[in-house]
């Protein structure tokens, strides 16, 4: 699978020994923010909040900080920010391609700070439209790996829900599925008593770019130094890196 794939998974372990933790807490808490503002303040009603709430709950975030983000955001309490949503492109080392994600209340600090992480790691801001098309957005939920759990077992508990493929990536199994259907398959991995790790909806290369460990270690540098930024969420990119390499430019 893809180096995003492995990026991803190892992520989600490394945040649970975060010393970010506090910087990770608050993007989660904007997201659901953000949700309960677009969508209405009841999960039920509102999937993409129900999927920002139990994302920051496997986090760890307190309840409380949950409770008054749905608030600011439903405007039932005041204080919330005006976030505006906001993708940049770019190229990093070895000419891989990198898509920055960004909820922010302020536009020109944002590019700003994107522009400065990727220049000074080896990268260049692309034009809108000439990375994107490199990539598929879909729905992916990390399964996590249990005894006796296997690939079918999985694909049966979610397939009827929308999933399109299984993945192993060592210690979770990968699920993809269209953006739509994301909501639909967590839920149905819970009700069928797997355990998620973390449901996102993401932008899965189309094209990958095999990356040994030199470039490797400079595209992950560039990842770390942009997903650091307040004012971004996430960050995909197309490098293809494998176990053996991954392992050694993250130990």
């Amino acid at each position: 699978m893809s180096g995003h794939s492995k990026w991803a998974t190892t992520k989600h372990k490394k945040a649970v020994i975060d010393a970010r933790r506090g910087k990770l807490f608050a993007k989660l808490i904007k997201t659901v923010e953000v949700a309960a503002k677009t969508g209405g303040g009841d999960p039920a009603g509102n999937p993409t909040l129900a999927d920002a709430i139990a994302k920051a709950k496997s986090q760890s975030v307190p309840n409380d900080n949950i409770e008054r983000a749905v608030k600011r955001g439903s405007g039932e309490l005041a204080g919330g920010a005006t976030y505006e949503s906001i993708t940049y492109e770019a190229y990093g080392p070895s000419g891989v391609a990198i898509l920055v994600e960004c909820l922010t209340d302020n536009r020109n600090r944002a590019a700003s700070d994107v522009r400065v992480a990727i220049t000074r790691n080896g990268g260049t801001v692309a034009d809108p439209g000439s990375v994107s098309y490199l990539f598929n957005r879909k729905g992916v939920v990390l399964v996590t790996k249990t005894d006796g759990l296997s690939e079918d077992d999985v694909l049966l508990g979610v397939l009827d829900a929308g999933a399109e493929e299984v993945n192993d990536l060592g210690d979770a199994f990968e699920v993809i599925s269209e953006a739509t259907d994301l909501h639909a398959v967590r839920v149905a991995a819970t009700d069928a008593g797997l355990e998620v790790g973390s449901a996102d909806i993401s932008w899965l290369p189309s094209v990958s770019v095999s990356l040994d460990a030199e470039p490797a270690a400079k595209v992950l540098k560039l990842v770390e130094a942009v997903e650091d930024l307040d004012d971004v969420q996430n960050v995909w990119f197309n490098g293809d890196i494998s176990d053996d390499v991954m392992e050694l430019v993250t130990s």
